[in-house]
């Protein structure tokens, strides 16, 4: 039998930067160390990492902790995340992916510009979460045709579209062609 793995096969390179970061954290001064969220939607990672003694935390954990280290995964978190962790005095490692980071700075900079921030994305999902975090003002999360639809503001305000950085690439053209037809004056 031969065997061809693809050459995409694996992780994203925002995922494998983040696993790899927190396993070179394992055994240094960061000890312990806790990832915010699953570092990965892999149950195999995760559990290899729980036996290496990192834990799984919430946010609102946050205050219980007693010093160590935070990795902010690859989804991002929003500001008062940030905000949340100096708080409590804990260090933190960002391994928030650069793509991501790059919509946080889109939305920070559109938003306080007085732009409508429009995310296509799962509103449960913790990057969409992480993105309207970085919001200064009005915001809607958009997850499919349905919700396009309904989408209602004046169309003399400016719309800024971003999207999560996992969402099928065809379903955010079908859903950013609705909110064109509405004639906002946009950044899509």
């Amino acid at each position: 039998m031969n065997v061809k793995v693809a050459e995409t096969a694996g992780f994203c390179f925002g995922v494998q930067r983040a696993v790899d970061r927190v396993y070179e954290l394992i055994g240094s001064d960061a000890a312990p160390i806790y990832t915010l969220g699953p570092i990965i939607h892999n149950e195999e990672v995760v559990s290899d990492l729980e036996k290496k003694g990192v834990a799984v935390i919430c946010e609102k954990d946050l205050g219980s902790l007693k010093g160590g280290t935070v990795v902010i995964r690859s989804h991002g978190v929003g500001r008062r995340v940030y905000n949340t962790i100096k708080k409590y005095g804990l260090g933190y490692v960002d391994v928030t992916c650069p793509f991501v980071l790059k919509i946080h700075k889109i939305v920070e900079r559109e938003s306080s510009r007085g732009a409508h921030i429009v995310i296509i994305g799962d509103p449960g999902h913790p990057e969409v979460q992480g993105i309207c975090g970085w919001c200064q003002g009005p915001y809607t999360v958009i997850r499919n045709a349905e919700d396009a639809e309904k989408f209602n503001i004046s169309p003399e305000k400016e719309v800024c579209v971003v999207s999560q950085t996992t969402f099928n690439y065809n379903k955010f053209q079908e859903l950013v062609e609705i909110i064109r037809k509405k004639s906002y004056d946009n950044n899509v």
